[in-house]
């Protein structure tokens, strides 16, 4: 039995102290390892908690007669629903909400994919473009609406001098029924229609060569390319685009109001401004939020089918 050096004796006393370092090193890495998924979630799960709180809250409040100029208010179950869709109020703004998205889905697709197609170009000119594309983008649209009131003015309006010198006099625009809606499809095109050009020369940037090699090689001409290899490859991302261009349009306030507020009359009268009419110029907040939660039904609907329909165009894009 031989006697330990003070050396091994202070050797042997230090392991002991550093395996408990390294279990509890361990035992941090594993603790972090479990909380990292609730720390990424909790954002998301905070957010979800911060729309679902007011949601419930419309929800229950749809079903009372409560309103900013009594004190309190009462149940009154599905009466602010029947009196709703017994409005002739309601189906005219489902009109004009149906209208004006359409319109301006449709008319921004085209214009998005046919700019994105001469953008895609690899010139210089086309390269200079796209810095200019963004810039509607970054001005709000309230803003937007007011530029344009300015140059819509028939008194010192850009845009009304032009028309004269063409020889059409006095266009109302904004101001009369007829050309109301005209006049906010423009400016909401203006605004959104960067928008679908970004998305489409992204798809289109993606695409591969060698087909439309093949194709120009074989004679193919612009319009067959398109048709039969562009628009089929590109559907996936032009259907994001159209989905998100057609739910902020059916759910459009900000244009709208900014220019006409609603009018001439109720012309313009969409369901997210008879909705803020009737909760804040008539003081009925019980019978405005129906209106509101019709849209998201609606919305709700068509983006189901919407997303079903991409994933289909999608999964055929990438031929499987």
């Amino acid at each position: 039995m031989g006697i330990r050096k003070p050396e091994q004796e202070e050797i042997i006393g230090n392991e002991i102290p550093n395996e408990g370092k390294e279990q509890n090193v361990d035992t941090e890495i594993s603790l972090n390892k479990k909380m990292r998924p609730l720390i990424i979630l909790s954002p998301a799960f905070l957010l979800t908690v911060g729309i679902l709180i007011p949601f419930g809250m419309a929800i229950y409040f749809s079903f009372t007669n409560y309103s900013f100029k009594y004190p309190g208010f009462s149940f009154v179950g599905l009466e602010n629903y029947i009196d709703m869709f017994q409005s002739k109020t309601f189906w005219h703004s489902v009109q004009v909400t149906l209208s004006y998205a359409g319109l301006s889905t449709i008319i921004e697709t085209i214009l998005g994919v046919a700019i994105a197609l001469l953008l895609n170009r690899g010139n210089v000119l086309a390269k200079s473009l796209r810095t200019i594309l963004i810039f509607p983008l970054v001005i709000a649209p309230v803003i937007a609406t007011l530029i344009w009131q300015l140059m819509t003015n028939n008194s010192v309006g850009i845009l009304s001098d032009w028309l004269r010198s063409i020889g059409i006099e006095n266009f109302t625009w904004g101001a009369d029924p007829s050309t109301a809606l005209f006049t906010v499809i423009v400016i909401d095109a203006w605004v959104y229609t960067p928008f679908v050009t970004i998305l489409v020369l992204a798809g289109l940037g993606s695409l591969p060569k060698a087909p439309f090699e093949s194709a120009k090689i074989d004679g193919g001409s612009a319009w067959f390319t398109f048709k039969n290899l562009t628009l089929p490859m590109i559907m996936p991302m032009l259907l994001i685009a159209v989905l998100f261009r057609f739910m902020l349009s059916i759910q459009m306030f900000d244009i709208i109001f900014a220019l006409t507020r609603g009018g001439p009359g109720d012309t313009l009268m969409t369901l997210p401004l008879t909705a803020y009419t009737e909760a804040f110029t008539y003081k009925d907040l019980g019978y405005s939020l129906p209106y509101m939660l019709i849209l998201w039904v609606f919305v709700y609907i068509v983006s189901y089918f919407m997303v079903k329909y991409w994933s289909h165009t999608q999964k055929k894009a990438s031929g499987r």
